[in-house]
């Protein structure tokens, strides 16, 4: 039970840093360098504040790893607990985390035209970020279904097993398929509202704080029948 709940915590470390990076990479500094619909004004943040552009990109890179890693780890706290449910989490995050790395290999493509606009075709470095900066969006709006597909196998092993809350299980499940729906509405749907797309994810963000909290905190709970270990936390 001991190792189970060491690894539950590593996952729940590795999910922290996720969370972390995803929070000041794409809601804080992002929105300070890339502006919607304005590709003038990205190009001139790029060129006058290219430390925290570059910051960006290092934090989109961070995303991937931390991304990478907890669906390693998830697969490793949960194949032998729902096999299946760990292959698929693991599977989907790994594909999440290659968007994000297009996304990233989207952002530092525009660094490089900022810092030298003979790069541009045609020679139009606004309109070549332009580009750059919608592929970027792009890559996390159709990642997202991805994002909400690994909610669901991780809510299902949580819901299956009995080593989790079954509550925490279902939110995740609702959750990931919020994700999933809101991808298709914010591209399937012309002008999709934005409060609609909001509704649809945010089950995610409250299943998604909730197990990060009890894999730091808790761990995992011991196995129907078996004793916990002396001064271990069971759930």
């Amino acid at each position: 039970m001991h190792g189970e709940t060491a690894t539950a915590r590593a996952t729940g470390a590795w999910y922290l840093g996720l969370a972390v990076t995803g929070m000041l990479g794409f809601l804080l500094v992002r929105p300070e360098i890339w502006i919607d619909g304005d590709p003038a004004a990205t190009l001139d943040h790029l060129q006058e504040r290219e430390s925290l552009a570059r910051l960006g990109v290092a934090l989109e890179m961070g995303i991937v790893l931390t991304q990478a890693m907890a669906a390693v780890w998830f697969y490793k706290l949960y194949r032998n607990v729902n096999q299946v449910a760990g292959v698929a989490v693991a599977a989907f995050g790994l594909v999440n985390a290659v968007a994000i790395m297009a996304s990233a290999v989207f952002m530092a493509t525009a660094l490089a035209v900022a810092a030298d606009p003979s790069l541009a075709p045609a020679g139009d470095a606004a309109a070549t970020v332009g580009l750059l900066h919608r592929l970027s969006t792009d890559s996390w709006g159709v990642g997202a279904l991805f994002f909400g597909l690994w909610l669901i196998p991780m809510g299902w092993g949580a819901i299956t097993s009995g080593r989790f809350p079954v509550v925490l299980g279902w939110i995740l499940v609702a959750g990931g398929l919020g994700y999933v729906l809101s991808a298709f509405a914010g591209y399937g749907l012309a002008d999709a509202p934005g409060w609609l797309v909001d509704v649809l994810a945010f089950p995610a963000t409250i299943g998604e704080f909730w197990i990060l909290g009890y894999l730091l905190v808790r761990g995992i709970r011991p196995q129907a029948g078996a004793t916990p270990a002396r001064g271990g936390i069971s759930g």
